[in-house]
């Protein structure tokens, strides 16, 4: 016999169930990226080969130089 169930038992239980898949989601994503990256580098492919990359130098210009 199932009675009442609280409404915020179920709540509880929905917020349980996001979680778990939120996390599972989160480890399938690591997992395949790392084993992307195996199969990237036992294939020697570069997957950064035609992005340009912006250098980190900051250049502040005083009121005296503009």
């Amino acid at each position: 016999m199932l009675g009442y169930i609280d409404p915020s038992v179920m709540t509880y239980a929905i917020q349980a169930i996001a979680g778990i898949a939120i996390a599972i989601g989160a480890a399938f994503g690591i997992y395949f990226r790392k084993a992307k990256k195996k199969i990237n580098n036992k294939l020697g492919i570069d997957e950064n080969k035609n992005k340009e990359v912006e250098s980190d130098e900051i250049v502040v210009k005083t009121k005296k130089e503009k």
